[in-house]
């Protein structure tokens, strides 16, 4: 009886939700603020489990409901219930954001910060450590001032190649083929240093 219950309970809210989306798609402001009232909760608690941190959980939740505002129209009840369709698009913005966050630390962590992420170092590794970023210092130094300031533009400053193509008033082939040719160079330098002292 109470998985009939539940079942009838389950297809009523589906049913609310999918006439909210439908109104939505019609440019009901209200419809959405209803269907934020009725599904944020869980669309929240989806998307923290993915980020683990409630602040950016809270922005993707609302970027969610601005997807939900533009895209109400393309929801299609025949591929899916529409809690399912809110939690792929809640899911997707999530990864989006982990990718985003992930990508925009890369680009900006120089491979000092990333070295001082560990914990526990011991005085060996510590000094290790010092030593690599010698090495690491040494090798940049040692690349032209044209493929340096790319690689700097790139890594440090966290421009895309266009973006660094239009700082220097250059082609962006050059600037792929300055980046490139530095990495390679960078890799030849410090590739040996790194495998001694492991």
């Amino acid at each position: 009886m109470k998985a009939l219950q539940s079942q009838s309970e389950q297809s009523a809210r589906n049913q609310e939700v999918a006439a909210l989306i439908g109104k939505a798609a019609g440019g009901d402001q209200q419809a959405v603020s209803e269907l934020y009232d009725a599904t944020s909760r869980m669309i929240y608690g989806l998307v923290l489990r993915i980020l683990g941190d409630e602040a950016a959980a809270e922005e993707v939740l609302l970027d969610v409901f601005m997807q939900v505002w533009r895209q109400a129209s393309s929801y299609d009840a025949e591929r899916g219930s529409p809690l399912a369709w809110l939690a792929t698009i809640a899911r997707s913005r999530a990864i989006d954001r982990l990718r985003a966050g992930r990508q925009h630390w890369q680009r900006t962590s120089s491979l000092e910060t990333v070295s001082q992420q560990s914990t526990g170092e011991s005085l060996e590794e510590a000094a290790y450590v010092t030593e690599l970023r010698a090495i690491v210092r040494e090798a940049l130094a040692s690349l032209s001032a044209e493929q340096r300031e790319a690689l700097e533009l790139a890594y440090y400053a966290g421009m895309s190649h266009s973006e660094i193509a239009e700082r220097l008033g250059q082609p962006l082939g050059t600037v792929k083929t300055r980046i490139r040719l530095g990495m390679m160079k960078l890799r030849e330098l410090i590739k040996p240093e790194y495998v001694r002292g492991l």
